[in-house]
């Protein structure tokens, strides 16, 4: 029995304009297990958005392969991978992407209504972790409605409401004034806690980074490993 929940060997990522082949991402090779706290960091266009997408299944490898909790997620139909990013990853985005006409519990319901749930239970599930991330007195006005702060612990509930066995998050905190940014970091730290809930956070900032378990630099299309 293994703790991973999250693994990538041998990944490369290439893309050909013109004729003119440009590597994006190089023998990338990384191990995520139950409860890991990492940040993977580097410079504007270095790829670091690319890698997150193929460790989360939104875009396919030129070489290597992605394990999500054992399954090779590129190797599954679009169907069996949909189902096993539903069950097994929560995304955030530095932009929320919830759906404006929907109120919070129902943006944050939907990847259990999609699963399968029917809404009454799924929306009482959304209620409790709404209110677990401070949004108790929010739960029926829509994003329009709500804060960039707010937005965000939203989407951060929407991400978790599935009890994920890993989260993705492309720079969370890149949208929000300083204060708020450590409000959404601490929070996220309590859910990884709480939860047992993996963290994979894509970032520029070096102070959010410091505060996780491990760090990993991605340069010039390769990832190295910090701390």
């Amino acid at each position: 029995m293994t703790d991973s929940v999250l693994s990538a060997s041998n990944l490369a990522k290439s893309f050909t304009d013109g004729g003119l082949e440009t590597h994006v991402l190089e023998n990338i090779n990384l191990e995520v297990n139950k409860g890991d706290r990492l940040a993977i960091v580097g410079s504007s266009g270095s790829g670091k958005s690319t890698l997150l997408h193929i460790l989360g299944g939104l875009d396919s490898p030129t070489e290597g392969k992605v394990l999500v909790s054992g399954q090779d997620i590129h190797a599954l139909s679009n169907k069996a991978a949909s189902k096993l990013r539903n069950q097994q990853l929560g995304f955030v985005y530095q932009f929320h992407h919830l759906l404006p006409e929907f109120t919070a519990v129902e943006n944050v319901a939907m990847p259990l209504v999609i699963g399968g749930m029917a809404p009454k239970p799924a929306q009482h599930q959304a209620r409790e972790l709404l209110e677990r991330v401070g949004l108790g007195h929010r739960l029926e006005h829509k994003p329009g409605e709500l804060s960039g702060g707010e937005r965000q612990r939203a989407a951060l509930a929407r991400a978790l409401i599935t009890e994920p066995a890993c989260l993705l998050a492309d720079e969370p905190t890149g949208n929000l004034d300083h204060r708020t940014a450590q409000s959404i970091f601490e929070l996220l730290l309590k859910l990884n806690t709480d939860l047992g809930t993996a963290l994979v956070i894509v970032t520029h900032d070096t102070e959010l980074a410091g505060k996780m378990d491990r760090t990993m630099t991605l340069m010039d299309g390769v990832l190295q490993s910090d701390t």
